[in-house]
């Protein structure tokens, strides 16, 4: 999803929020420094396989994903880290590893880590690796409808 897909959608949806263009990072520890937001309000999308499917993983970038804990919370037989190869394509016009955590476009689950829904703002990539979007919580989850839970350690 280019960045003006994702801008469209929201606006369509008149959703407020902001754009903020950093220098290129890739890292989300990298990028929450570079765009001076705090660790826990990045959001940072992980890929994975939930019993073969895959799914989305939105966590704060100072945090680490438990699969353990993420199989538990999906009663799952199986969770695993999908490679870029399982997910490059899956996200026409984003730039490997910067898909933004909008699972709902792509006919994927989105599980979030329970601490980000205490956040008043999200920040996440917006679909590459030198621009993020900047929105209230409440927006994301009224249009992605996540599914929370407890599944990260902190680094």
């Amino acid at each position: 999803m280019p960045v003006s897909r994702l801008k469209d959608f929201l606006d369509d949806q008149h959703i407020k929020y902001v754009t903020i263009q950093h220098s290129m990072a890739y890292t989300a520890q990298e990028i929450a420094a570079k765009a001076h937001i705090p660790g826990k309000e990045l959001a940072k999308t992980v890929i994975v396989k939930i019993d073969g499917k895959n799914a989305m993983a939105v966590l704060p970038a100072s945090y680490r994903i438990n699969l353990g804990r993420l199989k538990q919370v999906c009663r799952a037989s199986q969770v695993e880290l999908a490679s870029e190869e399982d997910f490059r394509d899956l996200f026409p016009g984003c730039e490997t590893g910067a898909m933004p955590p909008f699972g709902n476009l792509y006919n994927m689950d989105v599980y979030v880590e329970n601490s980000l829904v205490d956040e008043e703002d999200i920040a996440f990539n917006a679909g590459s690796h030198t621009e993020l979007i900047k929105l209230s919580y409440q927006d994301f989850e009224k249009l992605v409808h996540p599914k929370t839970a407890s599944f990260t350690t902190l680094h």
